[in-house]
């Protein structure tokens, strides 16, 4: 490897890694990866392939003519040399696509008919764990040589870092954003079930199962019908009505004191 190419190669390195270390953007290293890759190893385009959260391969980046088609081929035809190294982990180059013919057909006659003759596929890995595959084509047959092969590995472990670092990240955002709207369903929730309680004359763990029977019963989020409580859109339960005090009952008339007696009448005999 020339001056110029070690320099650039240092170059490139160094954006790489302060790119990971810098401000968010990992859409334009991976783009810069295979920029480079193409111009630094001879190549007439270069692609980057990465395990998205489904576990399938999916394609994040191209330069050349063809080289984001020969890689959605592998994808569908479900084979091919960029899908093997990232399944692996291991290298996986073929210096005349044409001499692989019965290993891959769909891949090595696409390939030749795009003017691509030989295919390098370089794994992607942080430790044991394999995130995909950095692909060059070139348009002349002829195996990798090593030094270029230890240079084009030691970018694609840069951008496994820099990949495995951002998921990180944009992992722990998304659990921090999941526990702050657990938070807050819960404040909902407790003030639902105060407002019910209240209203209703009935403890705390007895509101909250009119809130979670009518959720279960309508298919609804409990926070969703806290919030619906808590708007007067929907009423649980039967309020308390407050009881007014009643007089007690008048006692009874008493009864008519006896009038006086009625003349005697004398009995004749």
């Amino acid at each position: 490897m020339g001056v110029d190419r070690e320099r650039r190669l240092l170059d490139t390195i160094i954006e790489l890694v302060g790119g990971a270390t810098g401000p968010r953007d990992l859409a334009g290293r991976l783009q810069l990866l295979v920029d480079e890759s193409a111009a630094l190893f001879d190549v007439q385009a270069a692609g980057l392939m990465l395990f998205g959260s489904d576990d399938r391969l999916h394609i994040a980046a191209s330069v050349g003519h063809h080289s984001g088609l020969l890689e959605l081929l592998q994808l569908e035809v479900g084979d091919g040399p960029c899908l093997e190294a990232a399944r692996t982990g291991t290298v996986v180059s073929i210096p005349d696509v044409l001499a692989a013919e019965s290993r891959w057909p769909h891949f090595s006659r696409a390939a030749a008919d795009a003017g691509y003759r030989a295919v390098h596929s370089i794994p992607l890995r942080l430790r044991a764990t394999v995130i995909g595959s950095l692909n060059l084509f070139g348009e002349s047959t002829g195996a990798f040589n090593e030094d270029d092969l230890v240079a084009a590995r030691a970018l694609a472990d840069i951008a496994a870092i820099s990949v495995v670092q951002q998921r990180t990240i944009d992992d722990a955002v998304t659990t921090q954003a999941q526990l702050q709207a657990a938070l807050e369903s819960r404040t909902v929730i407790e003030q639902a079930k105060g407002w019910l309680a209240n209203r209703n004359g009935v403890d705390p763990a007895t509101a909250f199962s009119l809130l979670r029977d009518h959720a279960r019963r309508n298919r609804l989020p409990v926070t969703e019908v806290a919030l619906a409580v808590l708007a007067g859109r929907t009423v649980l339960g039967q309020p308390t009505e407050p009881t007014e005090p009643t007089d007690p009952p008048d006692p009874p008339d008493p009864p008519d004191p006896p009038g006086p007696p009625g003349p005697r009448t004398r009995r004749r005999g």
